[in-house]
């Protein structure tokens, strides 16, 4: 409510010449991303909230939920992404200390936002509006999103078929499209792209080089890359002497890592313009199962591609090995709606996976701006745990209401600071 997000919900919802609803459909799409954010899997857990309605207000019910999302047409959709542009914005005008910085090997990328694009499969048990097999022998969708590694913001997603390909470039083109939108134009100006092997493609590669021709915007990609036999030629040419250890999460150096640049071992003639290859070896775990390459001198090979120009090969590839983050980001995500579709209809399961972004961005802007110390680092499951599930008591007197916190409650000063961090942001403009 204070930073506007509800207000912008209710605008984007809005129909002309038609009678407001009893229950503002705003109201009802924020219910229900603070539902998801709590933990709820399934429409029928906003009578949780429900059961607020001394604290929260009036909250509409399962079946008043089922109408407002199937009320959400293209068109609605639009607008409510900038609708979500225009709050964001607003938080990130907010935050005491600017934008957080990505970490690297226990470095700051200051005033580089960091965007990592990922695919993830969502199980479906029974027959949904493309729903399909997927890659993984397994049933269902296989929707792509992207993450600022800043904030942890959920930016952008596309809900997919199961069986729509790891590696479309005009699925990866969409949703970057769709994220760099949600940046605020005053912070658009330094980009770092990142994915895995399925962003390797030309077309993907080609449209973020173009994207520097964009008046005061950089853009820099870090892509993971196919090891095929040409990549495995040029390792072979390689002396041993250019190898040189690689960097932990720390910054120190990884005990049986080393890098190496390829670039000027291959024909990247078709590729664009100051594309550079670059690859880590790696002694495998026990166990570990390895191509018949690798199993000739015993080291595991992993290769990523890159447009930045200066910084060292070790820096580099902590760089784009901190794309692993996306994982957690995704593990909180399916923790927080994305676990699961609720409807038979593709357009209702589109609705839902776009409250679950909502719902991300509310965990972290409440992280960002009422939160310090541990619980600014905490995962939703432990913020329920901690802060959202206080046994607090709302009492009457003297025409009042107050809410009575446990003194004995562990995070209970927490708490209370956070409600006055949060009661002391301006309204929006």
């Amino acid at each position: 409510e204070r930073i506007g997000l509800t207000g912008a919900l209710s605008a984007a919802m809005a129909r002309r010449g038609f009678v407001p609803s009893v229950h503002d459909r705003g109201q009802v799409l924020t219910d229900v991303a603070v539902m998801l954010a709590d933990g709820g899997e399934a429409i029928a857990d906003i009578d949780v909230l429900r059961h607020q309605s001394s604290v929260l207000g009036r909250v509409a019910s399962a079946p008043t939920v089922w109408r407002a999302l199937d009320e959400v047409t293209p068109g609605r959709l639009k607008r409510i992404q900038n609708a979500r542009a225009r709050v964001r914005r607003q938080v990130w005008s907010q935050l005491p200390d600017g934008v957080p910085a990505s970490k690297v090997a226990g470095t700051d990328l200051d005033d580089l936002i960091v965007l990592d694009t990922d695919a993830t499969i969502v199980i479906s048990h029974s027959e949904k509006e493309n729903a399909a097999a997927t890659f993984k022998r397994t049933f269902g969708f296989h929707p792509l999103g992207v993450w600022c590694d800043n904030t942890s913001e959920f930016l952008a997603a596309k809900l997919r078929a199961g069986n729509a390909g790891s590696n479309t470039a005009a699925d990866h083109i969409e949703v970057l499209t769709d994220a760099i939108a949600q940046i605020p134009g005053t912070h658009r100006k330094k980009l770092l792209i990142r994915s895995d092997g399925a962003g390797a493609s030309h077309k993907l590669l080609d449209w973020l080089t173009e994207q520097n021709r964009v008046r005061g915007r950089s853009v820099e990609y870090s892509v993971g890359f196919a090891v095929t036999e040409k990549i495995r030629d040029a390792i072979d040419l390689v002396p041993k002497k250019v190898w040189t250890p690689a960097l932990d999460a720390d910054g120190g150096i990884r005990e049986g890592g080393d890098v190496a640049e390829l670039t000027g071992l291959l024909d990247l003639s078709s590729w664009p313009t100051g594309m550079r290859v670059i690859v880590r070896r790696e002694r495998p775990h026990p166990g570990a199962q390895l191509s018949l390459f690798e199993e000739n001198d015993g080291w595991r090979y992993q290769a990523f591609v890159t447009n930045t120009a200066v910084g060292q090969l070790q820096f580099l590839e902590a760089r784009h090995r901190a794309h692993a983050r996306v994982e957690d980001r995704i593990r909180h995500a399916k923790d927080s709606g994305l676990g699961r579709f609720p409807s038979r209809e593709f357009s209702i399961n589109q609705t839902w996976l776009l409250l679950t972004m909502i719902a991300a961005d509310l965990v972290a802007w409440l992280k960002m701006l009422a939160l310090d110390g541990d619980l600014a680092k905490a995962e939703p499951k432990a913020l329920r745990y901690r802060l959202l599930h206080v046994p607090a008591r709302l009492v009457h007197g003297g025409r009042r209401r107050r809410l009575r916190l446990p003194k004995t409650w562990p995070w209970v000063e927490h708490l209370v600071a956070a409600f006055a961090r949060i009661a002391a942001i301006p309204p929006p403009a």
